[in-house]
């Protein structure tokens, strides 16, 4: 049985009626452009075959009802009553979604439905793909035509005003804009982005996910502490190139000229200047791999992925024992074009590019390396295969 049939057949037998339409949304990866989407940096996302998924159906009488096939309980509110965020809540995503739209329509409908997502899917950004299924499923019953680039604003003020993450645009962006066979290039401080077509002359590829077995919320990590100093990385160049300060808020490195950067780095202390380092280095790597891509070279994008991935330890100082292996141990596995920690980089997950025909042979060589470096994550570590893919649609059944 599908994935959409067993949806199916969970929605009838908890709501005794068929759904009448669903949400794919997919999970992402970014394999250039870690940790700048918050300096209002350059990056890059593609969309993955991997979804969350939701059926549903509207329900008249302004209720929202939720059952995950991930979690035990169901989330059940008015529309008009929704409940405060409880820290760890899965349905935090569904309150944030209602608050979300609410700010700009009013709700006269709620939603029926059942969700799932199959994957351990720490770093492939599963709470915007929740959150945009849960946007669009709302939208769709109330009848709210809601174009793309909005539709990131809602998702992005749940993830960022709601829950208290400060990120930025990417996650969404990937997930609801993405296309088959293409690389997505996004400015996230103008919002422009581009489609980058697949080349005719690059060869074929897989994505490899390589998950950890650690999943944890980025609130626990030290997500938003980087934020901070990247902030401040900027803040001290500001001052030290006597360019005007802004407020401690609104501050990006992105407001710093690269000649400044350049001229001021050196005086900027310790940590500050790795983090100012990271994010320059890093938005050159996007334009180059951007470029290679377009080229058709595999081998040059997945050189520009594993000069990202040391740079997320050396400079960025994201990571854990765990995905450092991982990440070292495809750096010296043939067949592995590239490769880096997905998401934040702080648990979850490595992902990289690798030839089709290598698939068994890279398996291999990471359960062996990883499972010897961490036994206590050997029974829930996990290797997983995937493509490029549209991003989130809803559909009618």
């Amino acid at each position: 049985m599908n994935e959409r049939n067993e949806l199916v057949d969970a929605f009838r037998a908890k709501f005794e009626h068929s759904p009448s339409m669903a949400v794919r949304s997919p999970l992402r990866i970014c394999p250039l452009g870690a940790h700048v989407d918050h300096q209002d940096g350059i990056v890059t996302g593609m969309a993955l075959t991997e979804s969350v998924n939701l059926v549903f159906s509207c329900n008249d009488k302004g209720y929202v009802r939720v059952q995950s096939m991930d979690f035990p309980d169901e989330e059940y509110f008015h529309v008009d009553q929704v409940p405060e965020m409880v820290p760890t809540f899965w349905g935090n995503y569904l309150r944030g979604a209602v608050l979300s739209l609410q700010r700009n329509y009013k709700l006269r409908h709620g939603i029926n439905g059942v969700v799932r997502g199959r994957l351990p899917i720490g770093g492939l950004s599963s709470s915007a793909a929740v959150t945009t299924a849960y946007l669009m499923a709302l939208c769709e019953v109330n009848d709210l035509p809601i174009e793309a680039h909005a539709l990131i604003q809602f998702s992005h003020w749940v993830e960022r005003e709601f829950i208290g993450l400060n990120n930025g645009i990417l996650d969404q962006s990937a997930n609801i804009l993405s296309l088959e066979g293409h690389l997505m290039r996004m400015d996230c401080r103008s919002e422009q982005f581009d489609m980058v077509p697949r080349a005719a002359a690059m060869p074929p590829f897989d994505v490899l996910i390589v998950y950890s077995g650690i999943s944890t919320s980025l609130i626990k990590t030290d997500y938003n502490n980087r934020v901070d100093e990247c902030k401040v990385a900027a803040w001290l160049l500001q001052e030290l190139a006597d360019l005007p300060v802004s407020p401690f808020k609104e501050i990006t490195l992105r407001d710093i000229p690269l000649e400044a950067y350049l001229e001021h780095r050196a005086r900027l202390p310790g940590r500050f200047m790795r983090r100012a380092d990271h994010f320059f280095s890093e938005i050159e790597r996007v334009n180059q791999g951007v470029q290679a891509w377009a080229d058709g070279d595999i081998k040059r994008f997945g050189a520009f992925m594993f000069e990202s991935g040391a740079s997320s330890i050396e400079q960025y100082e994201s990571g854990c024992p765990e995905l450092t292996t991982i990440y070292h141990t495809l750096r010296e596995t043939d067949g592995v074009h590239g490769a880096r920690f997905s998401g934040a980089g702080y648990r979850g997950c490595c992902i990289g590019l690798i030839e089709p025909a290598a698939r068994e042979a890279v398996k291999a060589q990471m359960d062996n390396a990883y499972r010897a470096e961490h036994p206590e994550f050997g029974e829930v570590y996990r290797v997983f295969f995937s493509h490029t893919a549209d991003g989130a649609r809803v559909e009618t059944l």
